[in-house]
C-alpha cells in the first residue's frame, strides 16, 4: 500500500475581483464579483515508502497547495487522499505525530528565543519521551553541526543556520513522512550543499518518505530519482529524472576544443552555436543527429577534446513548463 495515495484531488478558491476607480470600489461594498481559481485540478499520485520525490512546477502551479492538503492545513473541494492510511484534513492527532512540514518561507521557531527552547516546546507538543528526545536532538544537532548555536536567539542566526534549526524541529518526533516546501530558498551555495548533504544522509538512513518542492534544480539532481511535474493544477509528468531529459529535450550539447586554435569558419553547419571562445565552441545539436555530426567533425578536424552532454536540467524543466502551458 502506498504511503501517499491521491485520487482526483481538487482545490479551488473564490477570489474577489476588485475593479479600479473610486466608483467601482464603492460599488464593490454592495455587490462583489468573484472568480473561481482552480489551484489543484483532479490529480492522481502514489508515493511508496522510502521514496524521495521532487514535486516541481512554476509559481502558482499548485505545488504548495498540494502539500497543504496533504498536511491537513486546508480542506479539498474534491477527491480523496490518504497519507499513512489517514485522511489528512481530518487532522487526527495520531497522523500529526507521523508527518512534518517544513516551509522555506515560514518559521516554526520562536524568533526571540534560542532554538533549544523551541525544541523543548516541540517535545511537549509531540509528547516525546525524554530519553528519545535527547538522543534524537543530539543526533540531529551533530549531523547539522549547530551545537554551538543552540542557545543563540533565532533572530541572530543566518538564513542557512535557521533552516538547519527548522529541520531539527521538524524531525525531533521522528516522522515517517516529510513535506519540504522550498527548504533551500534564499540560501547561498554552501548552505544549499549542507542541507542537501544532510537530507540525503538522513533519508537513506531512516528510509522516510519525502516530497520536495524546489526551484533549485541542484536540489532535485542531488536528492531525487523520481520527478513529478505539476502545472496549472495538473500533473504533466511523473517519472525518472533521466526520463524527463530524454522525453522533453530534443538536443544535446556538443563541446569541441580545436587543436592549435584552428577554429574552422563553417562549424555552425554542425549545429546552433551556444558559446564561442576560441579555440572552444559549444553547439546545440539535434539528439538524432549527434552521432553523424560527431563523426563528420572528427573526420574533418583535429581536436584536443570533445564532450557530449545533456542540456542543463533547468532548461529541460522550463521546456516542460512551456509545453504544458500551451496545452491548457
Amino acid at each position: 500500500m502506498p504511503v501517499i495515495e491521491i485520487r482526483g484531488l481538487e482545490k479551488s478558491y473564490r477570489v474577489y475581483q476588485k475593479k479600479e476607480g473610486l466608483r467601482a470600489a464603492l460599488g464593490g461594498l454592495f455587490h462583489r464579483e468573484y472568480r473561481e481559481v482552480q489551484a489543484v485540478r483532479g490529480i492522481d499520485l502514489n508515493v511508496d515508502q522510502g521514496e524521495f520525490v521532487a514535486f516541481l512546477g512554476p509559481n502558482g502551479a499548485g505545488k504548495t497547495t498540494t502539500l497543504k492538503l496533504l498536511s491537513g492545513v486546508i480542506n479539498p473541494t474534491g477527491g480523496t487522499a490518504h497519507v499513512l492510511g489517514y485522511v489528512p484534513w481530518e487532522r487526527d492527532n495520531a497522523y500529526r505525530r507521523r508527518f512534518a512540514l517544513v516551509m522555506g518561507q515560514k518559521n516554526q521557531l520562536w524568533w526571540d528565543l534560542p532554538a533549544a527552547e523551541s525544541f523543548r516546546l516541540h517535545q511537549q507538543i509531540y509528547r516525546i519521551d525524554a530519553d528519545q528526545y535527547a538522543r534524537t536532538q543530539d543526533e540531529l544537532v551533530d549531523l547539522l553541526d549547530v551545537r554551538r548555536l543552540l542557545n543563540q536567539p533565532v533572530r541572530e542566526l543566518s538564513l542557512g543556520e535557521r533552516m538547519k534549526m527548522e529541520l531539527i524541529a521538524a524531525l525531533l518526533h521522528s516522522p515517517d513522512v516529510l513535506f519540504l516546501d522550498e527548504p533551500t530558498i534564499g540560501l547561498d551555495v554552501i548552505a544549499q550543499h549542507n542541507i542537501q548533504k544532510f537530507l540525503k544522509h538522513y533519508q537513506e538512513v531512516r528510509r522516510i518518505t519525502i516530497l520536495l518542492t524546489s526551484h533549485y534544480m541542484k536540489d532535485v539532481a542531488a536528492l531525487c530519482r523520481r520527478v513529478v511535474v505539476i502545472n496549472h493544477g495538473q500533473i504533466v509528468y511523473d517519472g525518472s529524472l533521466s526520463g524527463i531529459i530524454d522525453r522533453f529535450s530534443s538536443h544535446k550539447v556538443l563541446t569541441l576544443l580545436f587543436t592549435n586554435g584552428q577554429l574552422p569558419s563553417d562549424f555552425s553547419r554542425y549545429g546552433e552555436v551556444i558559446e564561442l571562445a576560441e579555440p572552444r565552441v559549444k553547439l546545440r545539436v539535434d539528439r538524432e543527429q549527434i552521432s553523424q555530426v560527431l563523426s563528420t567533425v572528427l573526420a574533418n578536424h583535429t581536436l584536443e577534446d570533445v564532450s557530449v552532454e545533456d542540456p542543463p536540467l533547468e532548461e529541460v524543466i522550463a521546456q516542460v513548463f512551456a509545453q504544458s502551458a500551451e496545452k491548457v
